[in-house]
């Protein structure tokens, strides 16, 4: 599975970059505007820091298809080919995906809330498609499922189209797409660290630590002994 940082601010993307084996971001209008600076300027900063090779994600405002498109064009001319547009899955949204995938233009097909949704997403040409987990927790249903049966019918359906998990309230929730071979998740910050936090595991370092210093008589390490 590929785990996205699902963020825009600059320095809790470098910490996630230095510590866990992240493919990317991924950002949407809201966590853009909660960075209170030109979206560009910020995509633009992300872009330089995670390098050209690397996945960034970022959403179309347009409620038309002809808008959408022209945002597409615009995004990946500022931020680099390997840019994914997203584009939510409404028949206007439909339309623009079937129009840039043509193009071979990358597309995230996003606000995925039930699987027909994700299908048509990848029938029209998406790379990904985004089903909101807990959001669809949220409305009652069972967002884990939906995210799995999108998985079954884009691969039963012999497309490509990889599943991009998105909107976790827990890892848990991870482990279970993960265990299932889903393809990709977007995951926020705070629940990428919760992924091995784990107390017992801190206890057992430190028990490790203690007892080889007893062993030595002082504190040292493997690399000063």
């Amino acid at each position: 599975m590929k785990i996205l940082v699902d963020h825009a601010d600059i320095d809790a993307i470098k910490k996630m970059y230095e510590y866990y084996p992240v493919d990317g971001v991924t950002t949407n209008p809201s966590i853009l505007k909660k960075a209170g600076r030109n979206p560009f300027d910020v995509l633009s900063e992300i872009r330089a820091f995670i390098g050209s090779e690397s996945e960034l994600h970022a959403q179309v405002i347009s409620k038309d298809a002809q808008g959408m498109i022209e945002e597409a064009y615009k995004m990946r001319e500022v931020l680099g080919e390997n840019t994914f547009i997203k584009i939510p899955v409404i028949p206007e949204g439909l339309k623009a995906i079937k129009a840039l995938a043509k193009e071979g233009v990358n597309i995230t097909g996003t606000a995925v809330y039930n699987q027909m949704q994700g299908f048509l997403a990848g029938k029209a040409g998406a790379k990904y498609v985004a089903p909101y987990v807990n959001r669809i927790d949220n409305l009652g249903a069972n967002g884990i499922q939906v995210a799995k049966d999108i998985y079954d019918m884009l691969k039963n359906a012999g497309l490509e189209t990889e599943v991009l998990a998105a909107s976790f309230k827990n890892s848990q929730q991870v482990l279970e797409l993960a265990k299932y071979g889903v393809g990709a998740s977007t995951i926020a910050p705070d629940v990428i660290e919760n992924l091995i936090k784990v107390d017992a595991a801190r206890c057992a370092v430190d028990v490790f630590v203690k007892d080889f210093e007893i062993l030595c008589g002082e504190k040292k390490t493997m690399s000063n002994i």
